[in-house]
């Protein structure tokens, strides 16, 4: 596990809570709120590891007996809250593993952390079980609401605790950092930084995934070819595109960024801002057959088929309805 110095980003709540720590002011209760990969977890494992460390400076030193029982996920006084429905932290798992627990005094540290994740999965039993304890809390606890979306906990959760906002990361800093931890070449650290938007963890990800890798090829043939497609051909390659559904906003996301491109290198022919860089002769030939209003048709049309899938609508209809819109707005 890094230390603060390690984390890529987020510099500001580094600071807060770093300068909490040096000011003894650490808070009893905090939310860390961001959207899955953003690094809420790696925050709260380094905050829970730093604060417990012998040295008790404002960095982890790594190597006393606490730091590594922090790191091997041992440590008696570091709780991460665990709940078996997969969409639900109940109130019996809340008043179980922290209510009850936080009475009994640290074994070894100086705090009792409790980090758990996806709270905003916890019920409303659940929330008004912790407000007890987060509102008349012991000396020793410290309580870490990791949240993808703060505003489903209870305003009187909220109103009580410090929230951190995590904010996206730097394209920059996100490429550099997929290219010297991660190896990835820098073509295809810029395709996962664009597909990102700055979550660290979704670039890893996306850069280590072999099912991204099929994603990728698979729309690559669909935006090379679909011009020259019948709507047999359209109907085989929705047919190929169901396979990937549980990765369906990532497909469609890569056609946006590919005619992102399109309509980028129509306007400056800048090839130095191209995410696609090594397609340019292929970006070269649409630009010459697209009309920058059928481009952005076409940005519009992903768009309202991400709508309509999150809204259910059926599957192969709103593909084939976009891959037409897509062929219907190339010349």
């Amino acid at each position: 596990m890094p230390g603060f110095e390690e984390i890529v980003g987020h510099e500001q709540i580094v600071t807060h809570l770093k300068s909490a720590m040096k000011l003894g002011k650490v808070s009893h209760a905090y939310i860390l709120s961001g959207e899955k990969g953003c690094g809420k977890k790696l925050l709260a494992d380094v905050f829970a590891e730093t604060l417990q460390c012998e040295k008790g400076g404002t960095e982890p030193c790594g190597s006393c007996h606490s730091c590594v029982q922090a790191r091997s996920g041992n440590h008696p006084d570091i709780i991460h809250l665990m709940h078996e429905k997969p969409n639900s932290i109940s109130v019996d798992d809340v008043r179980q593993q922290i209510v009850n627990d936080v009475l009994v005094k640290p074994y070894s540290g100086k705090y009792k952390i409790y980090i758990v994740p996806d709270a905003e999965k916890m019920t409303a039993a659940a929330q008004n079980a912790l407000l007890k304890t987060i509102e008349e809390p012991p000396a020793y606890a410290v309580i870490l609401l990791l949240a993808n979306n703060a505003s489903a906990l209870l305003p009187t959760i909220l109103s009580r605790c410090v929230m951190l906002s995590l904010k996206p990361v730097a394209d920059d800093k996100v490429k550099q950092y997929l290219m010297e931890h991660v190896q990835v070449p820098d073509y295809e650290a810029d395709v996962c930084v664009a597909f990102a938007q700055g979550n660290i963890g979704k670039a890893v990800q996306l850069a280590t995934s072999d099912s991204f890798n099929e994603i990728k090829n698979s729309a690559l043939h669909l935006l090379k070819n679909v011009s020259k497609m019948e709507i047999n051909d359209i109907i085989a390659t929705v047919k190929s595109v169901s396979e990937f559904k549980i990765d369906i906003q990532d497909y469609l996301d890569f056609l946006a960024v590919w005619y992102r491109d399109i309509l980028y290198f129509k306007a400056t022919r800048d090839s130095n801002g191209l995410i696609f860089k090594d397609e340019l002769n292929v970006i070269t030939d649409q630009i010459n057959k697209s009309s920058y209003e059928g481009i952005e048709n076409i940005l519009r049309g992903l768009q309202t088929a991400k709508t309509r899938l999150n809204a259910n609508v059926n599957f192969d209809l709103t593909m084939e309805l976009l891959f037409l819109l897509i062929k219907e707005n190339l010349v």
